[in-house]
């Protein structure tokens, strides 16, 4: 009896209570989420940019597709709307980019000085303002990613009516595919990204290809 009465008040002494044993188990972990909104400001351009060159240059390549069925003739084109898109994206997107950059700064500059209170800004809220030289980078890259698919679809097809639709089928791959993935990192509805995207460059493919088939019947 005595012994056991030892042994009981052993247990006890060396014993966690209860509560410990639950702290230790389970510790308070803070669960940071990522700020999505911090990539719309290059992923906007970069969407855009890479949506631009496709349709552009897959229109700028099926409008001179309608009149003349040399190949050179369409490739030569397509890349002088490389280069010269890729330009105008970059320096359009620095320029509006700069401008709201601007107003924004213009803005927490007025906030401040009504405050008079000599507080530093807030650092997550200056990480959000919008940076040109990323945009117009991310712009101008896209554009010319964009713009090779449909010419290196068209590179290699030396019959006219095929070397057409492999553009037209390259175009429609390369949207799909760049729509998906502006949903999927900015966390949009996928099938409604891609369906929207792919659909405005089927129209602006066909209204480039018939109205230049229509001015090339002309004679003009």
């Amino acid at each position: 009896m005595t012994t056991n009465q030892k042994s009981l008040n052993v247990d006890a002494r060396f014993a966690l209570p209860d509560n410990d044993c639950e702290q230790q188990a389970t510790p308070d972990v803070e669960i940071i989420e990522f700020d999505y909104s911090k990539r719309s400001q290059w992923l906007r351009a970069a969407v855009l940019g890479a949506t631009d060159g496709l349709v552009s240059i897959g229109s700028l390549m099926m409008g001179v597709g309608a009149v003349k069925q040399d190949v050179k003739a369409m490739i030569l084109t397509g890349c002088a709307g490389l280069v010269a898109g890729g330009c105008s994206m970059a320096i359009g997107e620095f320029v509006s980019v700069q401008s709201q950059l601007d107003i924004e700064l213009a803005q927490i500059k007025r906030d401040n000085s009504r405050r008079a209170t000599g507080e530093p800004e807030n650092e997550g809220d200056r990480e959000k303002l919008p940076n040109p030289a990323q945009a117009s980078a991310a712009s101008a890259v896209a554009f010319a990613i964009g713009a090779a698919v449909p010419l290196l679809a068209a590179s290699f097809i030396g019959e006219y009516k095929l070397r057409l639709g492999v553009v037209v089928g390259a175009v429609t791959v390369a949207l799909i595919l760049f729509g998906w993935l502006g949903a999927v990192l900015g966390k949009a509805p996928i099938i409604k990204s891609s369906l929207t995207i792919l659909i405005g460059g089927w129209f602006a493919m066909a209204i480039t290809f018939g109205l230049t088939k229509l001015i090339g019947a002309s004679g003009l």
